[in-house]
């Protein structure tokens, strides 16, 4: 059988691209592929004409799309849709934190600090607290002016400092007890340092 009637099966001539080739072997396929003997005849033309084609292209005869030969230089083409934008954090979360700088935690830090001794040496907590309290509404109120904000701050910082510090002080109740730490003491510390914190990163 010649090279001419395996194009001539498929129905394509020889200035057919691969393409074409391959879609006229499908399109056979499909409308023969009950009968093994065309289903045979029409695989058979199709390998024979890519055997035909590694052969030519091996011998220079045809020349191999630039697209094929060096895929990694095509320019890849612009997404056609537009990204997706980063999530933002809402704008009244923004507003709600601050980026102090080191001066900014060392004084206050220092003043909490002694606020803690405070209560340590007096064995009572409430002059330190309330001290605590007055400390953390100056510093949030200095920041952004507005007092209202600044004591709901203070207040939210005081309950969950009192809570944690009175939880954790229950777990660890019996070694307070043996360095001789009543639990409020305790409680007032750990609001402390809840306060100080909410008036150094918050605003």
């Amino acid at each position: 059988m010649s090279g001419n009637s395996h194009y001539e099966i498929l129905g394509v001539n020889e200035n057919s691209s691969f393409d074409e080739i391959q879609e006229a072997r499908n399109i056979l396929l499909e409308e023969k592929g009950g009968d093994r003997q065309q289903t045979e005849a029409i695989e058979a033309a199709y390998d024979a004409i890519l055997m035909d084609r590694l052969r030519l292209r091996q011998e220079g005869k045809i020349k191999v799309p630039e697209r094929i030969r060096f895929p990694e230089r095509l320019v890849e083409a612009p997404p056609d849709f537009a990204p997706l934008a980063p999530q933002q954090a809402p704008g009244w979360l923004k507003n709600l934190f601050d980026k102090p700088v080191s001066s900014d935690l060392v004084l206050p830090g220092g003043l909490f600090l002694g606020m803690g001794a405070l209560s340590l040496l007096l064995g009572n907590p409430t002059v330190p607290l309330a001290l605590g309290v007055g400390l953390s509404l100056y510093f949030l109120n200095r920041k952004e002016k507005k007092f209202l904000r600044a004591f709901l701050l203070t207040l939210g910082g005081l309950v969950v400092g009192c809570v944690i510090g009175l939880q954790i002080g229950g777990l660890l109740a019996s070694q307070l007890a043996s360095i001789s730490i009543m639990l409020e003491t305790f409680a007032a510390g750990v609001a402390l340092l809840v306060m100080w914190l909410v008036s150094s990163f918050l605003r």
